[in-house]
């Protein structure tokens, strides 16, 4: 989720970037700048690229000529993508994204709530507010 709550925020919360050729081997990728429990985005592998927590295991062994960037993603941007996985948890599934907005049978009625496009609220409509405090102005 860290991946993709970066990339909507347009903030990868970038300490350091390090260039490189770099081999991940038995899973594993070691950076001996970085400290552990740190966050990490890998830039330019087949197999790896996104957001990674050091030092980090599973990762698919290969040797990738790229970036390797340095996070230091603020505590409250991390318990809010653990607070987004649950509520994406609960409300996406395909009953709750799905087209209908309402529905009307036997004496009963329903209404969902919707997003800023007017269709099913999406996790960027929800924690939208939250989220803005983040934001980085996205370039021409």
């Amino acid at each position: 989720m860290l991946s993709e709550l970066c990339k909507e925020l347009n903030n990868w919360f970038c300490a350091k970037k390090y260039f490189g050729t770099y081999t991940i081997e038995d899973g594993t990728l070691v950076i001996p700048e970085l400290q552990s429990g740190q966050y990490y985005r890998i830039c330019g592998s087949v197999f790896n690229d996104g957001v990674h927590q050091y030092p980090a295991a599973g990762l698919k062994d290969e040797t990738f000529n790229g970036a390797v960037w340095a996070m230091a993603i603020p505590e409250e941007v991390i318990d809010l993508s653990e607070e987004i996985d649950e509520w994406k948890a609960k409300y996406e599934t395909a009953e709750t994204m799905s087209p209908y907005q309402s529905e009307s049978f036997g004496g009963y009625s329903y209404t969902k709530a919707s997003g800023a496009s007017g269709g099913t609220a999406t996790w960027q409509d929800v924690f939208g507010s939250k989220l803005n405090n983040y934001r980085r102005i996205k370039p021409f």
